[in-house]
Parts: C-alpha cells; sequence; structure tokens
C-alpha cells in the first residue's frame, strides 16, 4: 500500500472506576481525557477524536470545549470529534466552534457528523425524534453550504431562512475537514458521496469484510456525483495490552458492563464471554490482544478496506484509566509501526 495509513484514537469518555473500583466523577474523567490526549501527542499519533453524548456514563456533553483544552497542551495531532450529532445541534454554531478550534490549534481541527446512535439530544434541545431523517438530512446541507465560506441564502423546514449571511470566524487555511460517520447504512454512504466528504465507517460488531461493498458503493458515487477520491476510515473498539490473554480479561469485565448496559435499553439479550471471545478473535469487530496481535488485524482491515485512517475507540466501559494509558502507550509505540510495517511488507501487501 503506498499511501501512509494514518492511525488515530476515539473515545466517548467513558465514565471509568479507579484501582479499588470506585466510580470516578465527571469532572476526573475529562482532566484523565486530556492527559490520554497528550499522550496519544508524544506518541506522534495522526488523530484524537471524542465523541459527544449526552447521558450518565459519557462524560463529555461538549466535546470541542476539552478539544480546545487539549489544543493547548498538544503539538501535532489533529483533535475532532467522533462524532458529532449534528440532529440536535445547529450547523451554524458547530462550523463557528470548529472554525475556532482550528484557529486556536493552527489548523488541527477535523469533525465528523453523525446522527448519532443515542437519542437524548433530540429531547434535551427541543428536537422531534420524528423528524430525525429530515433534521440531518437538513442540517447536513446548510453545513456544507456554511462549510464554502462564502454569504449564505438558505430555507428549510427546521430552522429559520438565511439571505446572503456570512459565518465567522472562518477557517485560516482551505476548508474544515469534514467527515461523515456511517454505521452501516448504503442511504448514508451515498449521502457522503454526494457533499464529497470523506466516509467514516464505524465497525462495532461483526467481520470488517462486510463493510467492503460500501467502500466500494461510495467510490462508485464518488464518480457518479463528479466528486474527487476521498479519505476512507474506519472506528472500532479494541484494547492493547502486553499479551492476548491480559488484554482480553482486562477489557472484558468493562466491556460487558456497557454492552449490557445499553442492550437492557435495547432489548438485546446479555452479552456472553463466547461473543466477546468471538469478536476478539481474527475475524471480529473488536481490536483486542498484544501488539502484534492488533497491529496484524488493523493492517489486514486496512488492506481489505483499502483505507486511509483507522481510529482505535480506546475506551469501552468503566476501564481504570491506568489500563487506557497502558493501551495508549503501546498502541502509539508498538502498534503503529508495526502496521506501517506491515503494510509495507510485500508479502504481506500480496497475501
Amino acid at each position: 500500500m503506498a499511501k501512509k495509513l494514518e492511525l488515530g484514537l476515539d473515545t466517548f469518555g467513558d465514565v471509568s472506576v479507579d484501582a479499588s473500583g470506585e466510580t470516578l466523577s465527571h469532572a476526573q474523567v475529562l482532566r484523565n481525557l486530556v492527559e490520554e490526549a497528550r499522550l496519544a501527542d508524544s506518541l506522534g499519533l495522526d488523530y484524537f477524536g471524542i465523541g459527544e453524548h449526552h447521558r450518565v456514563d459519557f462524560a463529555v456533553s461538549a466535546p470541542e470545549v476539552l478539544l480546545a483544552a487539549i489544543a493547548a497542551q498538544t503539538e501535532r495531532i489533529h483533535l475532532g470529534t467522533a462524532v458529532t450529532v449534528l440532529s440536535s445541534d445547529d450547523p451554524i454554531r458547530v462550523f463557528q466552534r470548529f472554525a475556532t478550534l482550528d484557529a486556536v490549534s493552527n489548523g488541527r481541527a477535523e469533525i465528523i457528523l453523525g446522527r448519532g446512535s443515542f437519542t437524548e439530544s433530540f429531547p434535551l434541545f427541543g428536537f422531534e425524534l420524528s423528524q430525525y431523517e429530515e433534521l440531518f438530512e437538513e442540517k447536513l446541507q446548510l453545513f456544507a453550504e456554511v462549510r464554502k465560506q462564502e454569504p449564505i441564502t438558505w430555507t428549510g423546514n427546521t430552522r429559520a431562512p438565511l439571505s446572503n449571511q456570512s459565518v465567522y470566524p472562518p477557517i485560516e487555511n482551505g476548508l474544515l475537514k469534514t467527515w461523515i460517520g456511517v454505521g452501516g447504512s448504503p442511504e448514508s454512504v451515498v449521502r457522503a458521496a454526494h457533499y464529497g466528504f470523506p466516509l467514516m465507517l464505524a465497525i462495532i460488531g461483526g467481520e470488517p469484510h462486510r463493510f467492503a461493498p460500501f467502500v466500494k458503493l461510495y467510490k462508485q458515487a464518488l464518480e457518479q456525483f463528479g466528486q474527487p477520491l476521498q479519505p476512507v476510515g474506519v472506528h472500532s473498539p479494541g484494547h492493547v495490552s502486553d499479551t492476548d490473554e491480559q488484554a482480553k480479561d482486562e477489557l472484558w469485565p468493562h466491556y460487558r458492563v456497557l454492552l449490557d448496559r445499553i442492550g437492557r435499553e435495547r432489548g438485546w439479550p446479555p452479552i456472553t464471554r463466547e461473543r466477546f471471545e468471538a469478536e476478539a478473535g481474527p475475524e471480529g469487530a473488536l481490536f483486542v490482544g498484544s501488539p502484534e496481535t492488533v497491529a496484524t488485524k488493523i493492517a489486514r482491515a486496512a488492506k481489505l478496506l483499502e483505507l486511509d485512517r483507522f481510529d482505535l475507540k480506546y475506551a469501552n466501559g468503566t476501564m481504570p484509566h491506568e489500563n487506557l494509558m497502558h493501551s495508549i502507550e503501546l498502541y502509539g509505540s508498538e502498534v503503529a509501526p508495526r502496521v506501517r510495517e506491515l503494510l509495507g511488507a510485500e508479502e504481506f501487501v500480496n497475501s
């Protein structure tokens, strides 16, 4: 693979426990996130993404504020979201916040826009779930216009119209890098291509190779819409430790708490260790194990899906900060160089 694969980290700011099992405050989790991002930057990783949520088990509801704090303490890592729930926000204010982040970070801001897999923000901010599709489509259309940094005239059903209005501050150099996060809907893939935005695939369960048709569809749609080729990325959960068994044993109890809590809300059965082991295996969506195991799995997914970026969702449930820091350390110092070594090896590329 000639192109360089970018390697990043994502987190939702999961509310975690300390070494004694006591639940940390939301404030402490936020402070820990800044430390985790500083470590990622020092290791030379490419991206640090923070998801937006409005519920008790995730600490981050205002990612741009946290990202600005991180920008002040880092030098080169790109900073963005995973994802911004555009449907329940205002596209102009979203752009302004990220333009501000781009300025204070000297051009390191990115944004991943999505509809979100949780719906708490809709009643919180006064939006109707019955307008779920319309809200995202209209607001994405408006965001795409704002991103051009030209005077806007726009009319829709979900907010007040605009007439020849400009939005400030502008991006200092070029355009704000804007991805569309997609969980597995062909319509969302085509929508990303329509606007000419890079595609970020959230692969959180099942076999990554199932997403190869979405990558093919995206590239075909880009061509049909007359858009230039755009990057494709993947966001997947995982955890790195010294050995495969240690990584799985560290992750399992916290991952189980996370999945079972969400499962109770959505009517899913409790996760079993057997299913966890399958997802952690060579064909599953959990990138968990020793540095060599995780690197091999990332490299194979990158080759199969022709990826430009892979983001490891390194925080999954209540895992302590110290374990997360060790995972980040191994990901940056051992996994990342090994992935690039594998992708550059002729026998791997041709396998």
